[in-house]
C-alpha cells in the first residue's frame, strides 16, 4: 500500500511540475500559407487568450519575442483580459502600447471583452476603462468591421458573435445569413483574414468567404495527450475537434492558437502557451 501511495504522490508531483513549467512559458510555432490572391509576402504574429498573464515584467519576454519575428503586423484573436469583477486590465494595455508603437495591431475581441461590455451591472466601468486604455494606444477593436491591406491583396475582418454561441455542453446552430448580416459580403478576389475567437464555427466562417480564420478560446484543451490532443474545451466538451493548430477546409484554412494564459484555474499540462508566426506567400 505504501508503495502505491508513493507512486501516486510521485505522479502528482510530476504533473504539478509540468503544469508550473507550461503555465510560465510559450513556444513559437511557424506556419506558411500560400495563395494566388496575395500580391506580396506578409508576415504577422498572433496572440490569443493572454488573460492578463505576464511573461517577465510588463511582458518584456513576450514583446522581445514579437520583435525578433520582425512582423508586418500583430493580430489578436481575443481575450487579452479576463472578465472578473475588479480585475485590473493595465498589464494588457501596457503590452498593447509597446506593440502598437512599432506595428499595426488588428484586435479581434473575445468572449471576455464582450462580456465586460455586455454586463456593466456586473463589471461596473471595467469595459469603459479598458476602451480608454485601447484609445490611448490608438488601437480600435475590430467589432464586425474590416480593414484593407491593398498592397498585399489582403482584407482583415474582425467578427464578434453573440453570447448564445458560447454556451456550454452544446453548440448553437449559426443561421446561414448570420455572418453576412454582421460583416456583409467579402470581396473574394482578396485574401480575406477573419479574426473569430470561437473556432467551433470554422465551417460557417469558411462558407462566408474566409480564406484564413484566426481563432483561440480553447486554450489547447488545457491538457494535451498523445494521439488524443486537447482534453477539454471551455464548452466542457471532451477531446474537442478544434483544439489547436492548423485546420484545412474545402476553401479556407484556420489557425487555432492554444493561447498564452489561463483563467479560473492556472492549468496547462503538456500544453505551453503559443505565439504564432504566420508567413503569407503569393502562389507562383
Amino acid at each position: 500500500m505504501k508503495y502505491l501511495l508513493a507512486a501516486v504522490l510521485l505522479l502528482a508531483l510530476f504533473f504539478i511540475v509540468i503544469m508550473v513549467y507550461d503555465v510560465n512559458r510559450f513556444v513559437i510555432p511557424r506556419y506558411q500559407i500560400t495563395s494566388a490572391k496575395l500580391k506580396k509576402p506578409y508576415r504577422f504574429v498572433v496572440l490569443s487568450d493572454l488573460h492578463n498573464k505576464q511573461f517577465g515584467k510588463d511582458n518584456e519576454k513576450l514583446v522581445a519575442a514579437i520583435k525578433r519575428q520582425c512582423p508586418d503586423g500583430v493580430f489578436i484573436a481575443g481575450d487579452l483580459i479576463t472578465a472578473k469583477p475588479g480585475q485590473k486590465t493595465g498589464s494588457a494595455i501596457r503590452l498593447l502600447r509597446k506593440i502598437a508603437e512599432t506595428y499595426p495591431v488588428f484586435y479581434g475581441q473575445g468572449n471576455h471583452e464582450y462580456r465586460l461590455e455586455l454586463y456593466p451591472d456586473v463589471y461596473a466601468d471595467m469595459y469603459d476603462s479598458f476602451r480608454k486604455g485601447l484609445e490611448s494606444c490608438h488601437v480600435e477593436p475590430m467589432k464586425n468591421c474590416h480593414a484593407g491591406l491593398p498592397e498585399y491583396g489582403i482584407t482583415v475582418y474582425g467578427v464578434e458573435i453573440e453570447r448564445r454561441f458560447y454556451q456550454r455542453l452544446k453548440t448553437m446552430p449559426m443561421e446561414k445569413e448570420y455572418l453576412k448580416s454582421l460583416l456583409g459580403d467579402p470581396d473574394r478576389s482578396r485574401f480575406n483574414i477573419l479574426i473569430a475567437h470561437n473556432p467551433e464555427y470554422f465551417k460557417e466562417y469558411e462558407e462566408w468567404g474566409a480564406d484564413l480564420v484566426l481563432s483561440g478560446h480553447v486554450h489547447g484543451g488545457v491538457m494535451r495527450l498523445p494521439f488524443l490532443g486537447g482534453v477539454i474545451s471551455p464548452s466542457l466538451r471532451l477531446f474537442p475537434q478544434y483544439d489547436g493548430g492548423f485546420f484545412e477546409g474545402k476553401s479556407g484554412r484556420m489557425l487555432l492558437s492554444r493561447g498564452l494564459g489561463t483563467h479560473t484555474l492556472p492549468i496547462r499540462i503538456f500544453n505551453p502557451g503559443e505565439l504564432l508566426v504566420v508567413e503569407l506567400i503569393p502562389e507562383k
